[in-house]
């Protein structure tokens, strides 16, 4: 199989606008899938990777919550097959500890594989011409109409189901909801701070409905996004973390500022927990360490919701089977050639969860 033609949307260096061009990618090799994709979600981590804040190979194409339909795959593949629907995640070694463990987000390899764009040896990737384009990022690229995969974050999917709409299972909604679910295992009864209102936030808010968390509480700046948070399931609303009273088991930061990791740390009870799960800037957040030593607090680092994503997005679509996990009052569609607006919607927070649409 030669080199087949696509459109995709090329970042040619940091800070620079989406420009989607003519390119061409390489057939799948050993251990890949060539996807023709119908969508894929917009990530926050998309943004820091177009403005240069992570090392990604630049020119690049970005994408990482992709969505579409197995056109061919290679040597090893053999849990998909041409004409499969499939959600797109994140890519781990499937070798290490972590992998091993089934908890892939913390994989060894997880920084090259995923924000690197790395390819392994022998593995095919995107061209312009006879130079290579960055591809590979979070082992999918699927800012485009093709994307080449792999065996370990492929998750197959009913044919019936709308991908535009679950795209993003395949990141950030995982991440929301496998904190709740999977991570921390919210019992009944059990008290919930979240910190931002995104689709992050938002889709831990309809995972703590799911646990039947007994108090859920949501911090944002956001009037509208506060207002939708009450729709999902939210008791308690707040525009300012002082706001927020009484303690609580859990709080979720999902804002990455550092300033509200303090008084995130003051609102947890006896044994609460801080889940960060959102991308940090360099620093320090000057915690007081005796406030978490004598109260038996925790503090942990969730990546993807601590999830294996063949194994937990397949529990998510149940639950919108069931109409308790509805991620349509999230999601906003964009066309592909809207992309640069797409983005400008996301990061100005009037869209939540905008979802490029790839026909």
């Amino acid at each position: 199989m030669a080199r087949i033609a696509i459109d995709a949307a090329v970042v040619e260096r940091p800070g620079a606008p989406f420009r989607i061009e003519r390119l061409e990618i390489d057939p799948p090799r050993p251990g890949q899938v060539l996807v023709r994709v119908r969508a894929c979600g917009i990530c926050h981590t998309d943004m820091i990777m177009r403005d240069g804040d992570l090392p990604v190979p630049f020119p690049a194409v970005l994408g990482h919550e992709g969505a579409g339909v197995i056109a061919a795959v290679g040597q090893d593949v053999d849990h998909v097959m041409p004409g499969d629907s499939v959600l797109l995640s994140f890519h781990s070694c499937g070798a290490c500890p972590a992998c091993h463990a089934h908890q892939p987000g913390y994989c060894v390899d997880f920084v090259p594989r995923n924000f690197l764009g790395v390819l392994q040896p022998g593995e095919g990737g995107l061209w312009r011409g006879d130079q290579p384009v960055g591809s590979n990022i979070f082992g999918q690229s699927a800012f485009a109409t093709y994307a080449l995969a792999h065996r370990d974050n492929v998750v197959k999917v009913d044919a019936d189901l709308p991908l535009a709409l679950l795209a993003p299972l395949g990141c950030g909604i995982q991440t929301g909801a496998g904190t709740v679910l999977e991570t921390l295992k919210v019992a009944p009864g059990e008290s919930v701070a979240i910190l931002g209102a995104g689709a992050v936030g938002l889709s831990a808010v309809m995972a703590a409905v799911i646990a039947e968390a007994g108090r859920i509480a949501i911090l944002d700046r956001h009037a509208h996004r506060l207002d939708l948070a009450r729709q999902l399931g939210a008791i308690e609303t707040a525009s300012e973390i002082a706001d927020l009273v009484g303690l609580f088991d859990y709080v979720l930061d999902t804002t990455g500022v550092l300033a509200l990791l303090e008084p995130a740390v003051a609102l947890l009870t006896q044994r609460g927990t801080l889940a960060l799960i959102a991308a940090y800037p360099p620093g320090t957040a000057g915690l007081d360490a005796s406030a978490i030593m004598s109260m038996g607090r925790r503090i942990v680092g969730i990546v993807e919701g601590g999830v294996n994503p063949r194994q937990f997005i397949p529990r998510l679509i149940t639950y919108y089977r069931d109409g308790r996990l509805p991620i349509e009052k999230i999601i906003k569609a964009y066309d592909f050639v809207d992309i640069e607006q797409a983005f400008a919607a996301s990061q100005n927070g009037s869209v939540i969860k905008a979802v490029i649409a790839i026909y």
